[in-house]
């Protein structure tokens, strides 16, 4: 039964009993961490080998070349090899970067502001505007706010963003870009339908120097065995000749080691080019070591999936306990919807409308950390204040088990206390 189909006197008789058992939960001074989508310690334990000396050799790359040593500013070719095999991208129109595609996003918005993308300097361009697929990437958000950058949501469904949406505001040519994560959606988990890409693929944007920041992270990230496909936008756009609007970013922060990892663009022969330019610039190179040592312990996409399988052996039964919480505990009751995702690293959570923020609010009471309230949404605001980001990654199971009953204990106790008033 719904819990808006309870009279009154019942509603307050439920609401007595879940604050009881919320008592005794907060009175066990928990403190359980649910906040981000970091890799649990069993997952980057996987990985410790590749910490073994033996996998750097001589330190040398295929054609002879030292890797410590300056040199090679856009990735050993082992390196781009490997990645081209991942992304289906020609080595040619790939650059090896540091440890996180979150620098490589900002430092290319950073460019843009700068510099510009083949037109006047976005700095220069009062008013200019992302659109931004909600619910989305907090970081992406940051990002745009950081540089002044106005952002317009755009609502999304099991196929991506509202594309005819989307094709009614890039008229405005202060329009410059999107900003997505088009496979495993953070936090959704959805991934873009092929009628989806290849509409992005055709976009006519007013703005000649309009981009869109495809931010591939969990291209690899599978959990299920049925796991999804994305369609290749740079394939797509052969069509349509409108490659130069995509930069298309990924990385191994949850492969290897987040914080040891290496990350890589893809663009097309224009943009790779203009980001060579600057890069000769900027910097010698980047850690040409780590490069060596990860292609030397992953050696190809082949060993690459042998890896991922092991990260989702540990990652579903984690995922699997959440849903099924939420089943046990939420379904049917009118006051909750979840995604149920093939891969990724979240869980995207719908309460009672008007009621994320006291949910979450009412968790951290009782020891368990969520992500904000409105985090997935731009400038932390979420028009309906019902999304929660779910990250079920970082607890051992027992944690998130425990996490996830209190997690459905305060949802409930939060909608019964907006339906009384």
């Amino acid at each position: 039964m719904e819990i808006q189909d309870l009279s009154r006197e019942q509603l307050q008789e439920r609401l007595a009993a879940l604050t009881e058992k919320y008592n005794e939960y907060k009175s066990m001074g928990l403190k359980l961490d649910m906040s981000r989508g970091k890799p649990g310690a069993d997952q980057l334990e996987i990985t410790n080998d590749m910490l073994d000396p033996t996998f750097l050799g001589d330190f040398k790359t295929s054609n002879g070349f030292d890797v410590r040593n300056y040199g090679i500013l856009d990735g050993i070719p082992e390196c781009k090899k490997l990645f081209s095999e991942i992304l289906d991208v020609a080595p040619e129109n790939l650059i090896v970067f540091g440890n996180a595609s979150l620098t490589i996003m900002y430092d290319y918005i950073a460019q843009c502001m700068i510099f510009g993308a083949g037109a006047e300097p976005w700095a220069a361009q009062k008013g200019i505007k992302f659109l931004c697929p909600v619910p989305g990437y907090d970081r992406h958000f940051s990002i745009l706010e950081h540089f002044g950058i106005e952002m317009i949501n755009i609502p999304t469904n099991e196929n991506g963003p509202d594309m005819d949406k989307i094709d009614e505001l890039i008229k405005d040519e202060k329009v410059k870009g999107i900003i997505c994560v088009p496979m495993y959606s953070n936090p959704t988990g959805t991934t873009y339908s092929d009628e989806t890409v290849r509409r992005f693929a055709s976009l006519k944007p007013a703005a000649k120097d309009f981009r869109v920041i495809w931010d591939n992270a969990y291209c690899i990230h599978h959990i299920n065995n049925n796991h999804d496909k994305l369609l290749n936008i740079f394939e797509a756009c052969k069509e349509t000749g409108n490659e130069d609007y995509f930069i298309e970013v990924t990385s191994t922060s949850k492969v290897t080691f987040p914080g040891a990892g290496i990350s890589v663009l893809a663009a097309s022969d224009a943009n790779i080019r203009a980001v060579k330019s600057r890069m000769t610039i900027q910097t010698i190179g980047y850690d040409k070591i780590n490069q060596l040592r990860h292609v030397n312990y992953l050696k190809d996409k082949a060993g690459v999936e042998a890896h991922m399988d092991k990260h989702a052996a540990i990652l579903k039964p984690k995922f699997d306990a959440v849903l099924d919480a939420f089943e046990k505990n939420l379904a049917g009751k009118g006051i909750a919807s979840w995604t149920n995702p093939n891969g990724g690293y979240f869980i995207s959570l719908d309460v009672y409308e008007g009621c994320a923020i006291r949910t979450v609010a009412l968790c951290k009471e009782a020891g368990v950390t969520l992500t904000g309230a409105g985090a997935t949404y731009p400038y932390g605001k979420d028009p309906e204040d019902k999304n929660i980001r779910i990250a079920p990654t970082f607890p051992s199971r027992d944690e998130l088990c425990k996490a996830v009953e209190i997690l459905c204990l305060c949802v409930e106790i939060s909608a019964i206390e907006k339906i009384l008033g």
